[in-house]
């Protein structure tokens, strides 16, 4: 892999946005009755429209020139291959393995867990695993933070059909969040999954901590630990000094932010059921089928991939929003914070140089219709141009009845449209004069109410929101940020940008208490330290 600004056609972009500055993608459409369709492509039912993408065939083709010139045929076979693409960890990025079917080539580990997660999970949602006074298991909390909350969360919230125990999620280390969940729980119902790699993430463990002196205090022996509390981990030592004994295991070369399909989907399964849970699997196993075997031009991540490039590098739109017109995928944009950020958001080469080029741009987002009483005003006729993607889960024909369903379609259809066509000028000034407006009242609200739309957009169709699909639509994700970083030639598997915040956290902590050793800080920090002491002492 090499410098992306050394490849051909990294210039040829460079040009072509320069020569296309002022192209309009109404005339794209009116040039080309076929636009919509060969600007989509379909994978897994999942079909991702880019034709609103200020892209003709000859951007296109530099594009798909580039992701050849930097290796992302060679690098995708890598990392199906189980190669250590993990370059500063020397460790694979295997995540693809999690999610192939029995009889694949991987590991036997894999089916292993896979089977025990299974099995205890029915236990868990048929009753027979019971708390420390026979009660059945009505509520799990998942604690974790980062890929042990987010993915799993996500996934709850879009699958969950009330078939098992509620699940819960608590990740900030805020005792807001751990206590006001736990307020509404019979502890002597409740199991609590310790989700933590390392089993030493602080913030993890200090609400792992509060839950377990809230089991002992409803009358639970210490013994009683063990029947409401399992560990997703891989520190099998840390885990029985805690008093865990059911441990789910995983593998260094699985990911935080890629791990929701390893036992870090536990709370995944015991909410929604295993059979759910094979099926999330299977339409993640069908986009990485497709990943791996569909030509470029075809590939939904790769097109995916390649019109962020093209935004991001060339047409300098660096902030990037997602929106689901889903209320049961309100934490996608959340997910794809962390996927996306914490992957590629780096200044530093494979090669341990500094990058180029702009890598990740920030991604944010909401959920629609919420979003467009909220920022929409802002995408239509802010300065800051941003690119979108809508997100549009579709349902059955009975669907169509229901005037909310139809609302929720239009709305996304319509703002994708909206933004951009913008609004005709000489329309507009019809009908204000229609209203007997003229004059310098007339100007003033033509210029209130102009959008000059051509802001572009992606459009996401899910055939349906159901486990299949969603599995499809994360791992889509998953690839497009595999093909970004690998354009950009940085490491998308590493995050050794998150450690030094915390490491610094675990210093404070003494600190602030008055417990631990002073050091020399900022005059700010130590201002703000000296500040919460005397808060803290009264």
């Amino acid at each position: 892999m090499s410098d992306p600004t050394d490849q051909p056609s990294w210039q040829s972009l460079k040009s072509l946005a320069a020569d296309t500055a002022d192209q309009s993608l109404l005339d794209l459409f009116a040039a080309d009755g076929e636009r919509a369709a060969r600007y989509s492509v379909a994978a897994a039912g999942v079909t991702l429209d880019y034709s609103k993408q200020r892209i003709d065939d000859t951007v296109r083709s530099a594009l798909l020139s580039l992701a050849e010139e930097q290796g992302v045929p060679q690098a995708r076979e890598d990392m199906f291959a189980g190669r250590a693409i993990n370059t500063s960890e020397d460790r694979a990025a295997w995540h693809v393995a999690l999610r192939a079917p029995h009889g694949a080539p991987m590991y036997d580990e894999v089916h292993e867990i896979r089977r025990a997660m299974a099995e205890f999970a029915a236990q868990v949602r048929n009753g027979s695993w019971v708390g420390f006074n026979g009660q059945s298991i009505t509520d799990v909390v998942n604690i974790g933070i980062g890929g042990s909350d987010l993915g799993p969360r996500l996934i709850c919230e879009a699958l969950a059909d009330g078939s098992g125990p509620r699940a819960h999620f608590v990740a900030n280390v805020d005792p807001a969040d751990l206590d006001d969940t736990l307020a509404g729980l019979d502890p002597a119902s409740t199991l609590v999954i310790v989700t933590s790699k390392s089993f030493g993430t602080a913030e993890t463990l200090a609400n792992a901590r509060v839950a377990r002196q809230w089991l002992v205090d409803a009358g639970a022996a210490e013994a009683d630990i063990a029947k409401h509390f399992v560990a997703v981990s891989t520190n099998a030592e840390a885990v029985s000094e805690f008093g865990i004994e059911r441990m789910f295991g995983f593998w260094d070369w699985v990911g935080g932010r890629y791990s929701l399909w390893s036992a870090v989907g536990l709370s995944i399964l015991i909410a929604v059921g295993p059979e759910t849970f094979e099926t999330l699997l299977g339409g993640a196993h069908a986009m990485d089928t497709h990943f791996r075997e569909a030509p470029l031009d075809q590939n939904l991540p790769v097109m995916l991939g390649l019109a962020g490039i093209w935004n991001n590098n060339f047409l300098g739109l660096t902030s990037h929003c997602v929106v689901p017109y889903a209320q049961r995928l309100a934490s996608l944009p959340a997910f794809l914070q962390q996927l996306e950020m914490e992957s590629n958001g780096k200044s530093v080469t494979r090669e341990g140089e500094p990058a180029t080029v702009a890598t990740v741009p920030t991604i944010w987002g909401s959920v629609g219709t919420n979003a467009q009483h909220a920022y929409f005003q802002m995408l239509h006729q802010g300065e800051l141009a941003v690119d979108l993607d809508f997100v549009l889960p579709l349902s059955g024909p009975d669907a169509a009845s229901d005037p909310r369903e139809r609302e929720r379609v239009a709305n996304c259809i319509a703002q994708a449209e909206a933004l951009m066509c913008g609004r005709d000028s000489a329309e507009l000034e019809a009908e204000l004069k229609a209203q007997g407006l003229e004059g310098e009242a007339l100007q003033h609200r033509l210029a209130a109410r102009r959008f000059d739309g051509n802001r572009p957009s992606n459009m996401l169709v899910l055939e349906n929101l159901d486990a299949h699909h969603v599995g499809a639509l994360i791992a889509a994700y998953e690839h497009k940020v595999f093909v970004q970083g690998i354009i950009w030639n940085i490491n998308s598997f590493d995050q050794w940008g998150v450690e030094l915040g915390k490491t610094m956290a675990g210093q404070l902590v003494g600190e602030l208490s008055g417990e631990g050793e002073s050091v020399e800080h900022d005059g700010s920090t130590a201002a703000l330290v000296a500040r919460v002491r005397r808060a803290w002492q009264g």
